[in-house]
């Protein structure tokens, strides 16, 4: 299987890369999958043309997006590039996997809802993101559903750890 991962510079990207890295080295027997990680400059998630060409020459299995803009605070001062990432990008990619028959897998955030839960949240909770971040996040998780209501799935996390 060809699997592209997003977001290679990011802390769960680099993550998954030592994972995959280390697993490939373990079983020699095995077929190995072909991931494929990219970043910025092989995939520039804030341009749109640039996605289609890059899908254009690319066929993959899965996606694994890992990508965002997570700089919560300066969201707030730079909406249109939280939105374009975390929000239209993924819309891109989901037609994209649809197009392709590929599985997209997104990594999503609490942020999409306020914090006010006295218990944890499940998947079913009503939404409520409280600033620019959560805002385009759930954009996206929309964006996916809409697209992809089938072979897609969104991972919802609250903190990373590397």
């Amino acid at each position: 299987m060809r699997i592209l991962v997003t977001g290679k510079k990011g802390q769960l990207g680099k993550s998954i890369k030592k994972i995959v890295n280390t697993s490939s080295n373990e079983d020699k027997n095995k077929k190995p999958n072909d991931f494929i990680f990219v970043g910025r400059e092989e995939l520039d998630l804030s341009n749109e043309s640039e996605i289609s060409q890059y899908f254009n020459n690319n066929k993959f299995d899965i996606i694994i997006n890992c990508a965002a803009y997570t700089h919560v605070d300066i969201a707030e001062e730079k909406p249109e590039l939280a939105n374009q990432i975390n929000h239209l990008a993924v819309k891109y990619l989901a037609k994209i996997a649809k197009k392709q028959q590929a599985m997209l897998i997104h990594i999503s955030t609490d942020y999409v809802f306020d914090g006010e839960s006295n218990k944890p949240y499940v998947e079913t909770d009503d939404t409520n993101p409280i600033n620019v971040y959560g805002i385009t996040k759930l954009a996206g998780e929309q964006a996916l559903q809409s697209a992809m209501p089938n072979n897609a799935l969104i991972i919802r996390t609250s903190w990373v750890y590397s």
